[in-house]
C-alpha cells in the first residue's frame, strides 16, 4: 500500500479513505493502468515498417512502462496479493492478455510472411519481453540494484540476440530459393 500511496502521491491513510476496500483500489489500478498499456503499444504500431524499425518501437514502449511508478506500484501490489486474492492476478493477466497476444500475432504474422521462422509465436514474444524484463524490470521487483547498462544497449542487444535466432535466412524466405 505504501506503493501505491507514494506512486499515486498521496499519504496510504489517503487511499483508505477514498476507497471502502483493496479491491476497490486494485480497480481503480487497473483501469488506469489498462489506459497506460493502450498507450504504450497503440494499435498499427505492427506497421510502422521492417521488423528492424518495429522490435525498437515495442522495446521502448516495454521499458518505459518499467519507469512508470504506477505501473511498478501496481505490480508489487499483484504479486503481494495475489496468493491472498487469486482474482487480482486473474484481472491482472485479462489486461496484459490482449497486449501480449497482439504481440504473438505479430510474430506470427512475420513467420507466415518468411522474414522470422517462429515455431512457437508465444514462446518467441515471451523471450523477448523477458530478456528486458530481467535488466529492467526484475531487479526492480526484487530490490536488486539495476545492471548499469545503458538502455539502447539493451534494447540494441534484445534485438539482435532475438533476430540472431528467429530470423529467417534471406535464401530462405519466402520466393528466394538458394539453389536458383
Amino acid at each position: 500500500m505504501d506503493e501505491l500511496a507514494e506512486a499515486a502521491g498521496v499519504a496510504r491513510r489517503t487511499l483508505y479513505n477514498q476507497f471502502a476496500s483493496k479491491e476497490e483500489i486494485f480497480r481503480e489500478m487497473l483501469l488506469r493502468v489498462s489506459g497506460q498499456l493502450e498507450n504504450a503499444f497503440p494499435p498499427g504500431v505492427e506497421t510502422q515498417g521492417e521488423v528492424e524499425d518495429v522490435l525498437p518501437l515495442i522495446a521502448r514502449m516495454i521499458l518505459g512502462l518499467h519507469k512508470n511508478p504506477e505501473y511498478l506500484g501496481f505490480l508489487h501490489m499483484v504479486v503481494a496479493d495475489s496468493r491472498q486474492f487469486p482474482w487480482i492476478a486473474e484481472e491482472f493477466a485479462a489486461v496484459m492478455e490482449p497486449q501480449t497476444e497482439r504481440f504473438v500475432r505479430y510474430l506470427a504474422h512475420l513467420t507466415a510472411m518468411g522474414i522470422l521462422d517462429c515455431r512457437n509465436p508465444m514462446l518467441a514474444a515471451h523471450q523477448f519481453m523477458g530478456m528486458l524484463n530481467e535488466f529492467t524490470l526484475w531487479p526492480w521487483m526484487t530490490g536488486r540494484e539495476r545492471v548499469p547498462v545503458p538502455e539502447e544497449d539493451i534494447i540494441e542487444e534484445t534485438i539482435r540476440m532475438f533476430l540472431q535466432h528467429y530470423r529467417r535466412p534471406r535464401s530462405k524466405r519466402h520466393g528466394r530459393d538458394s539453389t536458383a
